[in-house]
């Protein structure tokens, strides 16, 4: 399988995880549960769902496009990360393996003034929801940020992918929030049967990924570091 099929998946993938993850999974929630106050239609409330989503996918590819437009136009930067990436994606694929399985906690600051905005913004209907999808796609969980940033902008820059990848990444982002304006539309009883599925499939979704990256990690380790293969 070529080499950028395997990376558009993984950036896909990880779109998904993020998406599934308790805190984004509860923004995006809450964010919908914004919107679908404040409509009526079933049409209008897709709509706004369709609409966030489309907000958090473009703010994803944009925020990753620049950073890694940034390093590789730099030449220095860009040679030395050419050829060290392939050393350093291994203990990146570890340490981010270590902290999807737990053992390695991250906390990041918290603050009310993203849930505030956001309030506001979802007053102005369907097309607020467009706002809404770039503010919580800018409000970093500690998941999100160790997908994105451990993980994502290492295999975007590897693949020199500054637009490909990270889109490919905020569209698995916002897939399940789809599925949550449709719930919403239905009744806020179907959206929360749902959250409660997805809690727990999210549980084994990040210890599998988890594993999956320690074992992929320790490959590359093996294979660019100490040369085990030649």
């Amino acid at each position: 399988m070529p080499a950028w099929v395997v990376a558009a998946a993984s950036a896909f993938w990880f779109g998904i995880l993020t998406s599934i993850s308790p805190c984004p999974l509860a923004t995006n929630i809450t964010a919908m549960s914004f919107v679908g106050r404040r409509v009526t239609s079933p049409r209008k409330v897709l709509l706004a769902g369709a609409l966030y989503t489309l907000g958090r996918s473009l703010t994803y590819m944009t925020v990753g496009a620049l950073l890694v437009w940034s390093l590789l136009s730099a030449p220095r930067v860009s040679l030395v990360l050419q050829r060290t990436m392939n050393k350093a994606l291994g203990p990146i694929l570890i340490v981010v393996g270590i902290f999807l399985l737990g053992f390695l906690p991250l906390r990041l600051p918290s603050s009310g003034v993203a849930q505030k905005m956001g309030e506001r913004i979802a007053k102005w209907g369907p097309f607020g929801a467009l706002l809404l999808g770039v503010l919580f796609a800018l409000t970093f969980c500690p998941v999100s940020a160790a997908l994105f940033f451990g993980s994502l902008l290492p295999l975007a820059i590897e693949q020199n992918s500054p637009l490909l990848l990270p889109a490919l990444y905020g569209v698995g982002t916002g897939i399940p929030v789809l599925g949550f304006a449709i719930a919403i539309a239905l009744g806020s009883q179907s959206l929360g049967r749902l959250f409660g599925r997805l809690t727990k499939i999210e549980k084994w979704v990040r210890w599998v990924t988890g594993a999956v990256f320690i074992g992929v990690g320790v490959y590359l380790l093996l294979l660019h570091v100490f040369r085990v293969w030649g």
